[in-house]
């Protein structure tokens, strides 16, 4: 009963911070979607980290850690390299223009079509995908935990995961709904605070049964590598490959991400907020994938028949009441800030790109912030549905790592979206025509690939498939080439350039030591 107090009082918390940060009813544009351009970089650093971790990791990740060790931290810490080119590259490019969504970007450099497939693309796949497995993660990680508790709802477990994911999607669309990326932002803080607190009493409770950080070694030596032979079906070494890539397709292109470096107050505090954010990622990864090495550990060989029950177990066997109820509260906070962050995305790219672009070319501010408004409406369905998706896809093959499926099923969309984005941030005179028929060839490449080559590692096939189609782009482009470093490569001071360096040389380190 405690621990359910505490829920009660964590979302009661949420819900009026999340008011007491709503606009008015005449925002502007600005007001609504960017937080009035105002953000600093403890902000922007705090809200796109919980924007990034969701229930897909402490629950996806670390059951995959628990299969194959170390070398899942890869796609955490990786990650630095995806946030170091946003903040001195694509950033400084985006404020410059003073665009709001980055398809406006896209429309600037590559034409009007081009952007209009773009946020085509990332509507489709925020509002399928990314909504609906924040909400399936959730509400699974909760009946997992919880369900003795969850009970009341239903004896039938798929029906009781249907009802908290629908309720958990309801409840973030509202605050979103009033409250813009100023509610997002203030209730991300809060609930990273949150996320914080529980990955680190999950962590040391893990440690603790497991006897100790040196065990790691003597216990579970074959998981504590980051590189796995080159014919690894999941993880081989070479996945960094397609890994580079798709990391600045997150990173770089993403208008969930980027939101907050676009709201930022200047180009420093974007950049400090992003490095800021790049160093927050190795103590994600050390919560995330250290508590599933260490289970293995603890169990050994015939352990968890379902890799996802690595976190509820270490939850429901380990921990007394009360603090099963924070960490509830931590895997709801990783939810919704996922889920509100891409609601607020969603918004702004259907109202900016589409109803102002093409539906309502003259429409007042007030109109484009409805527009918005209703699209929250809208998405909230198809995130929902998704989601349900998602929940038959996880019980007809509970075996399965289903971080890996979710992976694979974003990339079809997510290799065309890195073609468009380095073609318009790296070449001087981008070829247009060029640009399109790259982006439209990926999912053709994907198919061609899996049809001749059925056992590539599928991050190295969605590696294959971008250099293709951006070879391609790029040869059409040649007329000026590329851009120089000096124009490429842009920073607030010298200060944040050391700082980015510095961030930099701390991943090819790990990387040394952790092979």
């Amino acid at each position: 009963m405690i621990d359910l107090i505490i829920v009660l009082l964590y979302f009661t918390v949420i819900f009026f911070v999340a008011l007491a940060g709503r606009v008015t009813e005449d925002a502007t544009i600005e007001e609504y979607f960017l937080s009035s351009r105002n953000l600093r970089w403890p902000s922007i650093a705090l809200s796109t980290i919980a924007t990034n971790i969701n229930g897909y990791q402490f629950l996806g990740m670390m059951g995959s850690a628990y299969l194959y060790g170390l070398a899942q931290a890869s796609l955490e810490i990786n990650a630095i390299q995806g946030i170091l080119m946003a903040a001195f590259i694509f950033v400084p490019l985006f404020l410059k223009e003073q665009v709001i969504t980055v398809t406006q970007y896209i429309q600037k450099r590559l034409g009007k079509t081009v952007g209009l497939f773009y946020s085509l693309a990332n509507l489709l796949i925020f509002s399928t995908i990314t909504l609906g497995a924040a909400l399936f993660w959730g509400a699974y990680a909760a009946d997992l935990v919880f369900a003795d508790y969850l009970s009341v709802i239903s004896e039938d477990r798929i029906t009781r995961i249907s009802v908290i994911l629908v309720g958990l999607g309801v409840f973030s669309a509202i605050y979103t709904y009033f409250g813009g990326l100023n509610a997002v932002v203030k209730t991300d803080i809060i609930q990273f605070s949150i996320l914080l607190l529980g990955g680190f009493v999950v962590l040391f409770v893990a440690i603790h049964h497991l006897g100790g950080w040196g065990q790691l070694y003597k216990k579970t030596p074959q998981l504590m590598h980051l590189y796995l032979p080159a014919d690894h079906p999941k993880l081989p070494w070479i996945h960094m490959f397609g890994l580079f890539f798709l990391n600045i397709n997150y990173w770089c292109a993403n208008q969930t991400i980027m939101q907050r470096s676009l709201a930022a107050k200047s180009l420093r505090h974007a950049q400090i907020g992003l490095m800021a954010g790049g160093l927050m990622k190795y103590v994600m990864a050390i919560l995330i994938i250290i508590p599933g090495i260490a289970l293995y550990g603890i169990l050994g060989e015939n352990g968890l028949a379902e890799p996802d029950m690595v976190f509820p177990y270490l939850v429901k066997n380990y921990l007394p009441t009360g603090v099963k109820g924070i960490i509830l509260c931590a895997l709801f906070a990783s939810l919704m800030s996922t889920v509100d962050s891409t609601f607020n995305s969603l918004a702004t790219l259907w109202s900016i790109d589409i109803y102002k672009g093409y539906i309502n070319k003259t429409a007042t501010d007030t109109q484009v912030v409805n527009a918005g408004k209703n699209t929250i409406i809208v998405t909230l369905f198809t995130g929902i549905i998704m989601g349900l998706v998602l929940l038959y896809v996880k019980f007809k093959n509970p075996e399965a790592a289903f971080t890996h499926t979710l992976n694979e099923l974003r990339y079809y969309i997510n290799c065309g979206i890195v073609v468009l984005i380095c073609t318009a941030g790296f070449m001087v005179t981008p070829n247009k025509k060029a640009a399109l028929i790259g982006f439209l060839s990926t999912i053709p490449l994907h198919l061609l690939i899996i049809h001749f080559f059925p056992e590539m590692n599928y991050f190295v096939r969605a590696g294959c498939v971008i250099v293709t189609a951006l070879t391609f782009v790029m040869l059409a482009s040649w007329k000026d080439g590329l851009r120089g470093w000096k124009d490429l490569i842009q920073y607030d001071s010298t200060k944040n350039l050391k700082l980015g360096g510095i961030l930099l040389l701390s991943l090819i380190l790990t990387h040394i030591i952790f092979h």
